[in-house]
């Protein structure tokens, strides 16, 4: 099977239909999505609409929460606390209930989705030794995905070593996955945070132990165009185009 891997959409249409635009050209039989639906960008209840559409199972990510009223926004900073707000006012009925039915930890088969680590699946980023760490002890299956820094990333344990691989992976990369246990973090769909603007996604062919990696241009200024007309900040509108 072939499975898109969404992570951090962040209410981006523009860029979610890009990449299954892409996706739809490389091949997919199904849909995964790693939290952060919603959160930063204008099109919340487009977004959750589409995923219904796609009958994509996934997990929360602390920016659904805060949406969906889970979550206090005294614990984002300023401008995420902002954005939340507004999500939290526009969102239709449909799109709350969404929302708050998400699970913080999905096992298929023998692969295990969650947005920050096993240890703290809302808050906690994949981004140290001592985090992945902690993720591995609690990794139940082969393979994990998880989402949150919007970087893309993979990263394998040593099954005897406990030692760590790590695969900083480019457009178009192929990362064997091996046996496990094994951390993959597809990158951000909507917000993409490691200096390249382009959307960020990967298809997992569980046939062949594989994960590629896209990067796909999308229409930024028609995304910052919507986000200007719903008064979300400033800042937030102008790291699109940047990457960071």
């Amino acid at each position: 099977m072939r499975v898109a891997l969404l992570a951090d959409i962040h209410a981006n249409l523009a860029a979610l239909e890009a990449v299954l635009r892409d996706a739809a050209a490389q091949g997919f039989d199904a849909c995964w999505h790693l939290g952060d639906v919603v959160g930063y960008g204008p099109d919340p209840d487009a977004v959750v609409g589409r995923l219904v559409e796609l009958e994509a199972p996934g997990v929360g990510g602390n920016h659904d929460g805060a949406a969906a009223g889970l979550l206090p926004l005294d614990q984002f900073v300023p401008l995420a606390a902002e954005a939340n707000r507004w999500t939290a006012q526009t969102i239709s009925p449909a799109t709350l209930e969404f929302l708050r039915g998400l699970p913080q930890v999905v096992r298929d088969g023998g692969v295990t989705l969650v947005h920050g680590t096993l240890a703290d699946p809302v808050w906690e980023y994949f981004s140290t030794y001592e985090a992945a760490e902690r993720h591995f002890a609690l990794q139940e299956t082969p393979w994990s995905v998880t989402g949150h820094t919007h970087l893309p990333l993979v990263v394998r344990q040593g099954p005897v070593s406990g030692e760590l691989d790590i695969v900083v992976p480019e457009h178009g990369g192929v990362v064997e996955l091996g046996a496990g246990p094994v951390c993959i973090n597809p990158g951000s769909v909507g917000q993409p945070r490691d200096g390249d603007a382009r959307a960020g996604y990967a298809i997992l062919d569980t046939g062949t132990g594989e994960a590629t990696f896209r990067r796909v241009e999308y229409d930024i200024a028609a995304t910052q165009q919507r986000m200007m007309a719903a008064g979300l900040p400033g800042p937030l509108i102008e790291r699109l185009a940047r990457g960071r």
